[in-house]
């Protein structure tokens, strides 16, 4: 088998599973190119594909993130995608990634029947149990641990080894030691913007104030939050005034200038919720907020709070 579908929603279980998949077929040493879905298209996976190597005649290909693109936007090259895995190059290894596929999609049943499937799923409590082994541990305290890191296993294995560190001489890790050395985690900053955006859309204001506050934790300046608002309204008029014209998302992504149409895809989402004359209102009223902040001394947390209420 040259051509492999893995699962998970963790980084490092995939990494692991990658170096594993690599190692088993002979592939060790071999120059490996990654295409990941949210900023390359696939096409370029795909040229890589059809292409010999200048230096290698052998080769291994991950396309990451295959969850983010759907089969309507890009059906011509899920297509080339498939007839290449069943006339796969012996010389070269294909490992598709995907965080959380969707089995009711026959894109996804395609692509389990064609490759070899792996779904990674990892007890993160058992895990942070075997990370610390040989360290005295309650489970109250394994509990927190795995609060704090979300049941990341990528951020577990980060942190059990700063507190293996920290606690080497007595080999015992409480409750404080979790709370005193293990910075919580949070989601990524640019989803936080995205909901931020939609309970704006739904008018949820407490929603709304709720997500900026959240934002403001990730040390950003209300500035840097009304650049990053501009940025999402701005790109959800434009996606609103190509959606009239029936196109695809792909199709909107190229003309955006967007490497994928993941993030056309997720714009959709709040464009239905208003129409282009409120997204305009709305473009207006950061552009004044920033000239406020510019050229006088209004407090900008008042300036955003303002915003959100009378939205």
């Amino acid at each position: 088998m040259h051509s492999y579908l893995i699962e998970s929603e963790d980084s490092l279980s995939l990494q692991k599973k990658r170096e594993s998949i690599i190692d088993k077929q002979h592939f060790k040493d071999v120059p490996i190119e990654v295409y990941d879905m949210e900023e390359i298209p696939l096409s370029n996976a795909l040229e890589d594909l059809d292409t010999y190597g200048l230096f290698s005649n052998k080769k291994v290909i991950i396309i990451q993130n295959i969850d983010s693109l759907k089969y309507d936007d890009n059906a011509f090259d899920f297509d080339h995608l498939f007839h290449y895995i069943e006339n796969p190059n012996p010389d070269y290894l294909l490992i598709i990634e995907s965080r959380k596929l969707n089995n009711t999609l026959k894109v996804t049943k395609a692509m389990k029947k064609i490759c070899q499937y792996e779904k990674i799923e990892i007890d993160s409590k058992a895990f942070i149990k075997e990370e610390l082994k040989g360290y005295k541990i309650d489970f109250q305290t394994i509990l927190l641990l795995d609060e704090y890191c979300m049941g990341d296993i990528t951020k577990i294995s980060n942190e059990c080894a700063k507190l293996k560190e920290y606690k080497f001489n007595d080999k015992t890790i409480t409750k404080k030691d979790i709370e005193e050395l293990v910075v919580k985690k949070m989601g990524d900053s640019k989803d936080l913007v995205f909901a931020f955006s939609r309970s704006l859309a739904l008018r949820d204001k407490k929603d709304a104030l709720k997500k900026y506050h959240e934002l403001l934790s990730y040390q950003l300046e209300p500035f840097g939050i009304i650049g990053l608002l501009a940025s999402q309204y701005r790109i959800a008029y434009q996606v609103k005034v190509l959606e009239s014209r029936n196109l695809k998302d792909r199709e909107i992504a190229e003309l955006l200038g967007e490497k994928s149409d993941y993030r056309i895809r997720k714009t959709r989402e709040i464009t239905s919720l208003y129409s282009e004359n409120e997204l305009l209102q709305c473009l207006q009223k950061l552009a004044d907020m920033d000239y406020q902040l510019k050229t006088s001394d209004v407090d900008p947390n008042h300036l955003l709070e303002m915003f959100i209420i009378n939205i």
